[in-house]
């Protein structure tokens, strides 16, 4: 059997994409989702490669979701080399915008997520000296006004991506996060949609609003190759370390 991946927000965008990759390179791939439709469609599409696949119906933002997804991975390949955190969603705004409600949602999905699915994974984790990997976003080092919940959400991410990988080094267990920009989603899709704009008319504003200096949104296909990477034991020097994934838009190193 090759690696075994856990991918929270694997249903779509760039979870799937990094599934996929996955799949190409011979791993077993876990994916969960909320949506059933696209948890389904997912699966079939995995599975039509080749894939041993396991898609699961869980909310990444509650404890139940991310234990019994964790606890279903176990129970069918015994072990897990590899967790991704991916879940996550639009949600930001100024401050009188948002009440703890949303504040809560937001830290529940994005930070208390990757804390409980790192620590659900970690006894396997420790066995395989595996590896756990968060997608964050730039705003974690560079946040703009009007950003919160988000923004403070992957910012804690970040600093949590940072302690783990000092914990749990002497374990063999490397920790990074991806910090993206523009890049193609799910989310993006939907929101095209609703505005009624073709999906490559509405990539090229984004990118052209927001001054990418490459010029344009950056690919599910890339992120998936750098997640890949950093799963990988070619990256096995490599730890506690967030990369911008983002055209040279972020002007933080």
């Amino acid at each position: 059997m090759g690696k075994v991946i856990l991918i929270t927000g694997g249903t779509d965008g760039l979870g799937l994409a990094l599934a996929q990759r996955l799949v190409e390179e011979g791993a077993a791939v876990a994916v969960c989702g909320r949506d059933r439709d696209r948890l389904d469609a997912a699966d079939r599409h995995l599975t039509s490669m080749g894939g041993d696949v396991l898609a699961q119906q869980a909310d990444a933002a509650t404890p139940t979701g991310i234990e019994g997804f964790v606890e279903a991975a176990v129970s069918r390949w015994g072990k897990v080399d590899g967790i991704v955190h991916n879940a996550g969603k639009s949600a930001a705004g100024p401050l009188e915008a948002n009440d703890d409600a949303a504040w809560d949602g937001d830290l529940q999905l994005k930070l208390m997520g990757a804390v409980r699915l790192t620590r659900c994974a970690l006894p396997y984790l420790r066995e395989s000296k595996g590896v756990a990997l968060f997608t964050l976003a730039m705003a974690a080092k560079t946040p703009v006004a009007a950003s919160e919940p988000s923004s403070v959400s992957r910012a804690a991410g970040m600093a949590l991506m940072k302690a783990l990988s000092k914990e749990l080094g002497p374990d063999g267990i490397r920790v990074n996060a991806i910090l993206i920009g523009l890049i193609e989603s799910g989310q993006w899709v939907r929101a095209a949609a609703a505005s009624g704009t073709a999906l490559p008319e509405f990539y090229e504003r984004l990118a052209a609003n927001a001054a990418v200096p490459l010029g344009r949104v950056g690919r599910a296909e890339e992120f998936a190759d750098l997640a890949s990477y950093l799963l990988s034991a070619r990256a096995s020097y490599l730890s506690g370390t967030a990369i911008n994934l983002d055209g040279g838009l972020s002007p933080a190193v």
